[in-house]
């Protein structure tokens, strides 16, 4: 009953046979992919300093290409909900003067990490995009592509190759190019992603430490909504004013440092809405420091317990959630073997996520289908492998 997707060899074959229609003959080089990403626990704290628990996805966007012997560049994407035109051809200026954003709004992800590849300058290249990762459902469909494509450049002209760098640079892509001012998050649990582990990320220090989760026993379900959801509108941007200026109000660097006792001392210096995404963001960093403990412990109880707790709170403080995710949150919860479950990603539609025990898969997908009212995709995932070079045969 859930959705099958394609394997990373299936997506790799896919961009191939696309790249020879394109360009012909010659058969690409190189290849490189790197995951989406479901965030467990953690919502809208990575800009705020704070503590998030993501898990690297199966779902991965992969990119196939070689390099050309002048400064042009063509990318194809195969992405079906990708907005048109599928293919941008553009010159690589030789004087290190910015790549301008523009139409078509995926290629603006490619532009931004060619802009802020950190071995200038990037040689021209043909390539093509595939992906799994759904756009707009809050899997971190952006970052997975800005990761794939640092990688796929790392490849045609090697950078010295740091982690850490890589995800920074390809953040920074997002704010200039995609003009979200995004968090951490994505990007690094992107380049970072284990096999068998979740991340937690401490999203000051940007160290992050590997949380055991390979008990076979126990599955994570997403569900898409297929509602869309945009970040670049005016939501995502006020919310980061917003915990900006309650922490000023604090006078702390950031959310990070404060404490309810700090908050509600302050509370007549702050709006009231003002307190309620400063209280979210304080209470979320606690409670996904407790979630990385009992995840630790095997205490999917106690996790299923804060993922409850984190849904109401971005529903009733942060306002980020809608009637579709708060529905099927709410049915998920009614079904034995179900631990807990929350709305995961920027908000406003996407995903839910769902810890659970594995036999309980059938009867928790047949019980959202018959108790939502749109029509939502199922995933069951495992955590995954982050960016990685591939080798084509």
């Amino acid at each position: 009953m859930a959705t099958s997707f394609p394997s990373v060899p299936e997506l790799v074959a896919g961009a191939r046979r696309l790249y020879g229609h394109v360009f012909g003959e010659e058969a690409p080089l190189t290849a490189a992919c790197a995951p989406g990403r479901v965030n467990l626990i953690g919502e809208h704290t990575d800009y705020n300093q704070g503590f998030v628990l993501p898990m690297a996805l199966p779902l991965v966007t992969v990119v196939v290409g070689g390099q050309t012997s002048g400064p042009d560049v063509t990318v194809v994407t195969a992405t079906e909900d990708a907005d048109e035109p599928r293919r941008v051809d553009f010159h690589l200026p030789g004087d290190g003067s910015p790549l301008p954003p523009g139409l078509p709004s995926w290629a603006n992800y490619v532009k931004g990490v060619i802009q802020h590849y950190r071995a200038p300058p990037v040689p021209g290249f043909r390539a093509v995009i595939a992906s799994s990762v759904p756009l707009g459902g809050g899997l971190s469909s952006s970052a997975s592509l800005e990761v794939a494509f640092y990688t796929f450049l790392q490849q045609l002209k090697p950078d010295d190759g740091d982690k850490v760098s890589t995800a920074l640079a390809c953040q920074k892509a997002e704010h200039t190019h995609a003009a979200v001012p995004c968090g951490i998050m994505d990007q690094f649990v992107s380049v970072f992603g284990q096999e068998g582990h979740a991340l937690l990320i401490d999203c000051r220090s940007l160290e992050s430490t590997p949380v055991p989760l390979a008990d076979p026993s126990i599955v994570i379900l997403i569900t898409n909504s297929n509602v869309k959801h945009s970040l670049t509108g005016s939501e995502y941007p006020m919310r980061r004013r917003q915990c900006e200026e309650a922490a000023s109000i604090l006078g702390k660097d950031s959310l990070r440092d404060a404490t309810i006792k700090d908050l509600e001392e302050a509370m007549d210096r702050l709006s009231g809405v003002t307190y309620q995404r400063a209280r979210h963001v304080i209470e979320e960093i606690e409670r996904t420091s407790q979630a990385a403990k009992a995840l630790k412990r095997g205490a999917y109880k106690e996790f299923g317990k804060l993922m409850v707790e984190s849904h109401n709170s971005l529903r009733d403080l942060y306002e980020v959630s809608c009637r579709e995710l708060d529905e099927l949150v709410s049915a998920a919860m009614e079904v034995r073997g179900v631990f807990g479950s929350r709305m995961t990603g920027g908000g406003f539609g996407g995903c839910t996520v769902t810890l659970l025990q594995a036999d309980a898969i059938d009867r928790t997908i047949l019980h959202l289908k018959e108790q939502y009212s749109g029509t939502p995709t199922f995933y069951v995932t495992t955590p995954s492998e982050g960016a990685r070079a591939l080798s084509l045969p």
